[in-house]
């Protein structure tokens, strides 16, 4: 998954018709971004719905928890946007191609 900053950076110079700051964007790039950006909002969200649970206080809790359980969000956030789980990737994908035709 892209840094945030990067992805922000890269859909708000589509918008001021500026290059993106190092890229030079295709159809590949589009979609890469499209995807990242689809993983990013999911693991908000995962993050949100996991930040309720509590642990297991015979096996679970602790600081090694809370890292382990960042690291899974992250990982459910990239399989679920690579399958295009809501559809936001494919449509700032599609957002981005159509800008870049303005262009």
């Amino acid at each position: 998954m892209s840094d945030p900053s990067t992805i922000l950076s890269t859909v708000s110079s589509l918008n001021t018709g500026a290059p993106a700051v190092g890229t030079n964007l295709d159809v590949a790039a589009a979609k890469k971004t499209g995807e990242d950006f689809e993983a990013y909002f999911l693991s908000q969200s995962f993050e949100n719905m996991f930040s309720g649970l509590n642990t297991d206080p015979m096996f679970g809790g602790g600081s090694g928890e809370s890292i382990y359980r960042s690291m899974m969000i992250q990982e459910y956030s990239k399989v679920a946007a690579r399958s295009h789980a809501t559809g936001i990737g494919t449509e700032v994908t599609r957002e981005i191609l159509r800008l870049q035709e303005h262009h």
